[in-house]
């Protein structure tokens, strides 16, 4: 039997079935998934846009809060992070910590047992006394966080992904690496809105993996009215 190009042979009973609708509906998801992948993008650059802006008054008043409070270190802090595809970058915010906060932290976890129980669990501490008296504000407020909408302009980060990890948590990731760092890393996701600070490592990576198999342009936009909402009621930090 002579089988056009729309046509195949399916089982060797003789079956025929056409292609075209098959092909037809994976040249659709195909047009879709580009078309969200402008739109989020867009979006991301928009709110790039919007909140680079918006940090001009807002680092004035840190700036002066601080001094006021005698603290006289940078009003920013940058710190590596594991973006898209494993690509370290720089990611910013507003500093909440004591300048020397890395060595400070593991002076204080040697010395303190139950700390380091809780920092192994949730890659974090509740109650962090590096956290100056400015920052606890602004932690409380999500503020700190405003200065990542620089990398999500500069395509670093997008509004809504998984939440960047840092180099040393590499390992701690395991095989879920390739998976999560498919996704551009986001300023909010699952892990932010879904109760971040009591949230253990291993969730994060459940939250993270769930994020991977059913992110779309839904989502995101859902996962940014929680984030509004979130932010609105100071539950908890984004």
């Amino acid at each position: 039997m002579k089988v056009s190009e729309e046509n195949v042979e399916i089982s060797s009973g003789g079956t025929i079935t056409s292609l075209v609708p098959i092909q037809t509906t994976l040249a659709r998801k195909k047009i879709v998934l580009t078309l969200e992948k402008i739109i989020k993008r867009t979006v991301d650059f928009i709110g790039g846009i919007v909140g680079t802006i918006a940090l001009i008054p807002i680092t004035i008043v840190l700036y002066i809060a601080n001094l006021i409070s005698g603290d006289k270190g940078p009003v920013f802090f940058t710190q590596e992070r594991i973006g898209q595809n494993g690509k370290v970058f720089k990611m910013y915010k507003y500093r909440s910590m004591v300048v020397g906060a890395d060595e400070k932290l593991k002076e204080y976890l040697a010395e303190n047992e139950e700390a380091r129980e809780e920092y192994t669990k949730y890659k974090k501490l509740k109650y962090d006394p590096r956290v100056t008296k400015i920052g606890e504000f602004i932690r409380k407020t999500s503020i700190d966080e405003f200065p990542q909408f620089i990398n999500v302009l500069k395509g670093d980060m997008s509004l809504v992904g998984p939440r960047p990890y840092l180099p040393r948590e590499k390992e701690d990731i395991n095989g879920f690496f390739n998976y999560i760092m498919s996704c551009k890393p986001g300023i909010t996701g699952f892990w932010q809105v879904n109760g971040r600070n009591d949230v253990t490592f291993n969730d994060r990576l459940d939250m993270d993996m769930q994020y991977y198999y059913k992110h779309c342009l839904k989502l995101d936009i859902k996962l940014l009215m929680q984030t509004a909402k979130k932010v609105v009621k100071r539950e908890g930090a984004i």
